[in-house]
């Protein structure tokens, strides 16, 4: 046996594992984080209305996925259904598609003990910076999915188990021919409303006119979808959305930010 060089300096524990935290696209060890792609190649390749994101993940946003993932993450793999009730302890559970930094979804969060969420997103650096503002605040009512909405609800949910969906500025796709990219579709709202409980909120807000335009006539289309305003247009922004960072620099821009709050029938 070869003995190893003395002066080859061995790297700490922290320091191998920062190495982990980082490699290539597989930034973590199975368990310890999201997956790159956790569906893979289990389910149909079809026009998605999410474009994934690339950006570095900060030393303090990858620590809290390694310390938080195995308990609030998981990756949305289309291979089980969810138990919310285990999940959440029996709280209502509210549904967010996109959120971001998940500034607003912690403020939430915080605001409403009692209403678990469950948090949908692509973007690795937001997973891990809302697990941080979690672990933080004391926030046991969220967790955090990582990957497809859409196979989330169809393959990962059982009926009615969701209190509400929330759908807060999703990517307006602004050329016409991307329109069919586009979240808030027919299709969308036939996948998402067997899912909500009778009476529960799906809750749209977005500062692009043009979507904002589409999503009422949609949505008022749709027949498991009722307006919860009397004249059947946009709702002012109720008190328990925040004004989000990204909302507040839209305003200063002059856009007009509308929200869309319908009950499914």
């Amino acid at each position: 046996m070869s003995e190893q060089p003395e002066n080859i300096p061995h790297p700490a524990p922290e320091a191998q594992r920062e190495q982990r935290v980082h490699r290539g696209s597989q930034r973590f060890a199975p368990g310890e984080g999201p997956a790159p792609d956790p569906a893979g190649s289990h389910y149909e390749r079809r026009i998605r209305s999410f474009q994934p994101r690339r950006s570095r993940v900060t030393t303090g946003q990858a620590e809290a996925l390694l310390k938080r993932w195995p308990d609030w993450g998981l990756d949305i793999d289309g291979a089980r259904v969810l138990d919310l009730d285990e999940m959440f302890g029996g709280l209502p559970v509210v549904l967010e598609i996109g959120f971001g930094m998940g500034e607003a979804t912690a403020q939430m969060a915080a605001a409403d003990p009692g209403t678990g969420i469950l948090a949908v997103d692509v973007h690795t650096p937001g997973q891990g910076n809302l697990l941080g503002l979690a672990d933080r605040n004391g926030l046991t009512n969220v967790r955090v999915a990582n990957g497809d909405a859409i196979i989330l609800l169809r393959e990962m949910l059982p009926p009615e188990s969701l209190a509400g969906c929330r759908v807060y500025f999703p990517d307006p796709w602004p050329k016409a021919r991307h329109h069919k990219r586009r979240l808030i579709q027919p299709d969308f709202l036939t996948l998402l409303a067997p899912r909500l409980v009778k009476g529960g909120l799906l809750h749209c807000a977005t500062d692009w006119e043009p979507y904002a335009e589409q999503m009422l006539e949609v949505l008022t289309a749709h027949p498991d979808f009722e307006n919860t305003q009397a004249d059947g247009g946009y709702a002012p922004r109720p008190g328990f959305r925040p004004l989000t960072r990204f909302e507040g620099q839209g305003l200063d821009k002059g856009h007009v930010v509308h929200d869309l709050l319908f009950h499914r029938v």
